[in-house]
């Protein structure tokens, strides 16, 4: 149990920043799908920046894991599934405000009708364990 708390504390802080930088408001995800504001635009460019930076020091210094296991970064083949995919996500992410991250944050924060976005993405993950093998990819 004790084990776990790093996790625990972890997701509190991630939680707190996800508050804090208003990453959790509808009204912000609403202004950014009807391009009126760049804050969320900035902070998801921010992270794409970092990630690409963060790719290549992992890739460029060889760097390990803490356990010392190497890191492999496979390549990807572009799949038409992955466009029809992030088309669903974005208009679930439009329609409710809230994407996979911030959920917790706002069930936290007291937005309580958020359950329904987390029990239908539960549902939605489940759909799609059950279709697996019946769809192309």
């Amino acid at each position: 149990m004790i084990r776990n708390l790093k996790y625990l504390i972890t997701g509190l802080l991630f939680g707190i920043v996800l508050v804090k930088s208003e990453v959790i408001s509808w009204f912000r995800i609403q202004e950014m799908f009807r391009l009126q504001s760049f804050h969320m635009y900035g902070i998801i460019g921010s992270a794409i920046v970092v990630g690409t930076i963060s790719v290549l020091i992992i890739k460029r210094f060889q760097l390990k894991t803490l356990g010392g296991e190497a890191i492999i970064i496979p390549t990807k083949k572009f799949h038409w599934g992955n466009v029809y995919g992030g088309l669903i996500f974005g208009f679930g992410w439009a329609i409710t405000g809230a994407c996979p991250g911030p959920l917790f944050a706002q069930i936290g924060s007291g937005f309580i009708i958020t359950m329904v976005t987390l029990l239908s993405a539960i549902a939605g993950t489940w759909v799609y364990g059950l279709l697996r093998e019946k769809l192309p990819h």
